[in-house]
């Protein structure tokens, strides 16, 4: 009777980036934005990186390309529809903190309905296609430039916590977040909104004014 060796499994480091600075339209980065997206490329320089995936929208994906330009490494980058901008999940009311429920519900109104409505579908194509271990006998890095609601999706899954609960976790522009996604083991973030490669007049934006430290 042939025994069949089981696949190894290995250990995914995720690292996701908000996109830069936008114009007002959002059609493009900021000069603050385009020099966000090549620090963050420097910061991340010696990671050996597997791919860069990014979003389809122009300000994720002019963050992914300057970043790629400064990582000095010959790898995929990788436009994604689920990397892109959506709500990943829109609560009930009786989900949410009583005190706190009118103004998420209504900050979440002010969005497009198709945004509301597919945003589900995209995030659970997101976390199945950039979370988890991965097959094979090699730790896998992957970098990920979207956009803040999706990142604060995934780190609420990381954290198993309720799934209202991406609201409130804010992102600034091209701050970093790593997941540790290990065989046999819960998601484990290593940092989140980490902005140490950001000089101070480049952090904190794309963050409400009210939380900047």
């Amino acid at each position: 009777m042939t025994t069949v060796a089981p696949t190894p499994v290995s250990t995914r480091f995720l690292y996701i980036a908000r996109h830069g600075e936008a114009s007002p339209d959002e059609t493009e980065l900021t000069d603050r934005g385009r020099h966000q997206a090549a620090l963050l490329g420097e910061r991340l320089r010696d990671i050996p990186l597997s791919a860069v995936h990014h979003g389809p929208l122009p300000r994720a994906a002019q963050t992914a390309r300057l970043a790629h330009e400064r990582l000095g490494q010959d790898i995929p980058l990788v436009v994604s529809e689920p990397a892109g901008d959506y709500v990943p999940y829109v609560p009930r009311r009786d989900e949410l903190p009583r005190e706190s429920a009118d103004r998420f519900l209504t900050f979440l109104e002010q969005f497009p309905e198709h945004e509301r409505r597919h945003g589900p579908e995209l995030a659970r194509a997101a976390e199945a296609r950039f979370t988890g271990a991965v097959d094979g006998d090699e730790p896998r890095h992957e970098l990920l430039i979207t956009h803040a609601f999706l990142a604060a999706w995934l780190v609420r899954a990381a954290l198993d916590a309720p799934a209202w609960r991406w609201l409130g976790l804010n992102h600034a522009n091209a701050a970093l977040t790593v997941i540790r996604y290990a065989p046999g083991s819960p998601a484990s973030p290593l940092m989140v909104n980490d902005m140490g490669h950001l000089p101070a007049d480049l952090r904190w934006t794309g963050f409400p004014p009210e939380l900047r430290a």
